[in-house]
């Protein structure tokens, strides 16, 4: 949470049962909704490497940073024993049509040149996307499949919490 919408909590928790209270909630909600705005989209034009036009993908909805595993029925033997064992970092950003997978890279610099940049690395057209809420052994962690299961990606998100936001946003997404 930026330090802009610190005071407003602020005022809002001493308020509670003042006239205004709701105005000040109002205020606060669409700080935060523009906030989160911006925020998306400085990570979003810090990707590089993607062909298309990342506009065509519809509302950028939700990103952050997971680990991955992947499971894929076409390929190499070796490949998939390996890739059982070691997560990799992926940072995701769902889109309305797609999900996209990137690699991030943190930048040396001070201040605004520290921003980490995106390699991008796939993606998932979202009408071929199938979920499993729920992995055995794992509350943070969850499944996004495709094409009828030939590849399959096992998140583990950081908290139970932004596990169930995410399955939340994308169930939405695919209904």
């Amino acid at each position: 949470v930026c330090r802009h919408s610190l005071p407003t909590q602020e005022m809002l928790k001493y308020s509670k049962n003042c006239e205004g209270a709701e105005d000040l909630q109002e205020a606060l909600t669409s700080i935060l909704g523009i906030l989160k705005a911006v925020n998306d989209s400085m990570h979003q034009i810090a990707i590089t490497g993607y062909d298309g036009n990342l506009n065509e993908l519809g509302k950028l909805l939700m990103q952050g940073s997971f680990n991955v595993w992947t499971d894929h029925k076409k390929g190499h033997s070796k490949v998939k024993d390996l890739a059982r064992f070691k997560p990799m970092q992926r940072h995701l950003f769902l889109h309305e049509k797609a999900v996209l997978f990137c690699k991030k890279r943190e930048e040396n610099g001070e201040g605004y040149e520290k921003a980490p940049s995106y390699s991008y690395k796939h993606s998932l057209n979202m009408a071929a996307v199938g979920i499993t809420e729920n992995v055995k052994g794992d509350a943070k962690k969850f499944e996004i499949w495709y094409n009828a299961r030939e590849e399959v990606y096992i998140i583990q998100a950081p908290t139970p919490e932004v596990k169930a936001t995410w399955v939340n946003e994308i169930r939405k997404v695919l209904t």
